[in-house]
Parts: structure tokens; sequence; C-alpha cells
């Protein structure tokens, strides 16, 4: 059995450490830690040399190619971090120089003539608007039916049938961490003979796994859990089908949606503690979830809690996957008000939700103040690092209601998380309680 069997064979942890690890029967002193490549270019070889006929083998197989000609094409860190990914998710992944230039890339791989979507990251759908500029697209909501659009098949690529309708599922969804039904929309996209991407940016790998449910293409911003460290921009499109790979290859070689040499480097570093980060980001998310939901109305507090912020005084709802199936609350806003509360995602994402959560303040004011009174929290946008990070959403995002904050939880201790909570909360109400 070839070493790259063995690892194929390997844990999940196992393999973001040796999916790209070089046969040592072959090259026996290579670096342990992978070398900086700043190159964008490549010295040809001689074309009798032995490497000469293998100069066009990079279009062939673009994650095993043993020459590069122009770092568009291959360039080997962004490679190894490719095969890296591809074991990882199960699949043939592709990176790109951001999560919204994947979401470009993908939706001009499919030319959709119909979007199903439903609120999400608010940069995906400005992309979406970008894409119907010029083209009678019509998008739709995820519970609307679906037109059966026969499409056209691609001149490049047999398998892929352009014009068809397109199912966008974010799951789980920013900035509320509550997850969608990959199967159910699966299910219902092939009926309609479409496809359907999952934007899983929320729940990496070893969180869920949505080519399970025979989805066709996977998407991630490989800034937020991939780089986990708020230091790379990059996004990730990933494919079982081998030909759409190709394809999807091809076009970002020819619009050089490639991330730099730099963030290729930062990336294949990031990947060798994904999953531990992952799985103590989860674990944390979930008792600061239940901590807040006890502070709820109507609920039991958490003991440390003072009563001036238990009974729905300061948390008028919180969001997460922990939480579902739920009923319908009052407080339900645009973003949630149509999903079905009755998805329990235990069965989709058994390793633990989305380090991701969102909560609904009591008022805007608290939502606008608590980031700034925590300590180990940060007031910035984004997520995925191993800072916890805290943001009123309505900052990034105008169409969101004042009264929410998105939580990222990183890697510090919970216990600290919750007494800085609490000493925040309290702080925030006595200042701006009138």
């Amino acid at each position: 059995m070839s070493y790259q069997n063995h690892v194929a064979q390997s844990h999940l942890q196992t393999r973001v450490l040796h999916a790209d690890q070089p046969d040592s029967e072959v090259h026996q002193t290579f670096p342990v830690a992978p070398s900086i490549s700043v190159s964008t270019t490549f010295k040809e070889p001689h074309p009798d040399s032995a490497l000469g006929p293998k100069n066009n083998d990079l279009f062939k197989d673009p994650h095993n190619a043993e020459c590069h000609i122009y770092s568009r094409y291959g360039q080997d860190t962004r490679m190894r971090a490719e095969r890296v990914i591809s074991s990882v998710v199960g699949g043939h992944a592709l990176t790109f120089s951001s999560g919204l230039s994947a979401a470009a890339a993908a939706l001009d791989f499919y030319m959709p003539s119909t979007v199903a979507i439903r609120r999400g990251y608010f940069g995906v759908h400005e992309v979406l608007k970008k894409y119907c500029y010029g083209r009678n697209v019509k998008i739709i909501d995820l519970d609307d039916e679906y037109p059966m659009e026969k499409g056209a098949v691609a001149e490049n690529c047999p398998s892929l049938r352009l014009g068809t309708t397109l199912v966008w599922l974010e799951t789980p969804l920013n900035p509320t961490g509550e997850a969608r039904d990959i199967r159910y929309y699966a299910k219902k996209a092939h009926e309609a003979n479409g496809y359907i991407i999952v934007d899983a940016t929320l729940a990496p790998p070893p969180l869920q796994d949505p080519f399970k449910y025979d989805v066709d293409m996977i998407m991630h911003s490989a800034t937020k859990y991939f780089g986990g460290h708020s230091d790379l921009l990059a996004g990730i499109l990933a494919t079982r089908n081998v030909e759409h790979f190709h394809v999807l290859w091809h076009d970002r070689s020819q619009n050089g949606a490639t991330p730099g040499n730099l963030e290729n480097f930062l990336l294949l570093r990031s990947l060798r503690t994904m999953p531990l980060r992952v799985r103590h980001q989860s674990a944390t998310a979930s008792k600061i979830v239940a901590f807040f939901d006890s502070l709820t109305k109507g609920k039991t507090p958490d003991p440390d809690a003072p009563s001036e912020i238990t009974d729905g005084k300061f948390i008028a709802q919180v969001w997460h996957s922990d939480l579902q199936p739920r009923r319908a609350n009052e407080n339900e806003i645009q973003d949630t008000e149509k999903d079905n509360h009755d998805f329990d995602p235990k069965e989709q994402m058994p390793n633990g939700g989305s380090p991701t959560f969102g909560i609904l303040t009591a008022t805007p004011k608290f939502a606008k103040y608590l980031p700034f009174n925590v300590h180990y929290m940060v007031p910035a946008t984004s997520l995925g690092g191993v800072e916890s990070l805290i943001e009123q959403r309505f900052l990034a995002d105008k169409t969101m209601d004042p009264r929410v904050l998105r939580v990222s939880v990183g890697l510090e201790d919970f216990e600290d998380l919750k007494k800085d909570f609490i000493q925040a909360m309290v702080k925030t109400m006595n200042e701006h309680s009138k």
C-alpha cells in the first residue's frame, strides 16, 4: 500500500498533518515545515530532459504536477494546502483569493437561470447581484417551488448543465449559527434537475460533512476556521466530480482568483491544527450558548448570574443549532422567521454546533455597548479566529436588526468568558438601561 493510501484511511487529525507529505522513499530529506515560496514564474525544463515531456502534466492533474509554469496555474505550497483540504472535505478542492471570489466562481461555473436563496451572509447577496447584471436571472426563496429547467450542456464539460436552478444553502446560518436541513434541500434541488451548493463556512470539518447528503459543491470562506488566525483571506470550492473540478481549475487559472503565496503558506500552517481548534471552540460555544439561553425570559438562570440580567431583561433570544429543534419565538427576526424551527440538526452535526452564534438583546443600546465592555472578546467583524470576537451585526449589515450580536468563540477558557460576560452585561445595563 502506498503512503498516500495509508494517509487516506487515517483519521481527520492525522490527515491534516500528513495528506500533503512527500513520499519519504522518494524525498528522503524533505523539510518538515514547508517553505515560503514567493516566486510567480518557474524555469522551464529542457525539452530533452526527464521532466521535459511532463511540462504539461499540470493540466492533467493540478494537485500532483511535477513541474510548475506560472503561479496562476500551480504553486507548490498552494498545491499542498489543496491536497490537505481535499482530504479533509472528501472532494476535489480548490482555493481562491477570498470566500466571495469562490462564491463568484461557483455562480460563473453553474451559470444558473434561477437561484434559490434566503438571507445569510450579505456579501454573497452582493456577489449574486453582480452576477445578475444584464442577465434574466430569477431569485426565489429556498422554500419556493423550484422551476424544472432542462439547461444546456456545457461545451467544455458534458456532465455539466448550464442555466438550471442553483440552490444556495448556507448552513449554519450567518449570523445566528442555526442549521438548515441539507438532505431536504439537496433532494428538492435534484428533483428539479438543479444543483445545490452548501456554504458551510460556519461548520467546517469535523462539525459537518455536506457531501454525505449528495450536494454538488461545498464552499467555505477559508478566511474563517480554515485560516483560524485572522491573518489571511482565502476561499474554497470543493466538488466530488473530477470533470467539474478540472473546469473550475481552468476557470480559476484564467481569471486569476488564486490566493497569494503568503496566504498559501499561512493556510497550510493553519490546517494542521484546525480539527483541534474547531472542536475546542465548538465545545466552549455550546457552554456559552446554554449560559445565555438560561438568561432569557422564563428560563432557570445560571446560578452565577445576578438577577438584574436574568429573565429576558438583557437577553431576549439566543440562536444556535444546539437549541434546535425549537418553537418559533415572538422575537424572530427576518433571518430566522421563515426557517424550519422543527429541524433537528444532531444527525447532520454529530460532533457539535458552530462556534459562532447569535444573540438578540433586549434593546439596541445593549447590543451597541456590550462589545466594548467585555475584556476577552474583541469588538470586530469576521469570525473563526483563535481570539473570540463580538459584533453588533448592524454595523456590517444594515439589513440586520440593531439588537443582534454575533459571537465568534475562540480558544479562551469558558469560565473566564462567562465571568467576563456577566460583568459586561451588568455594566452595560447600569450605564444604558434608560
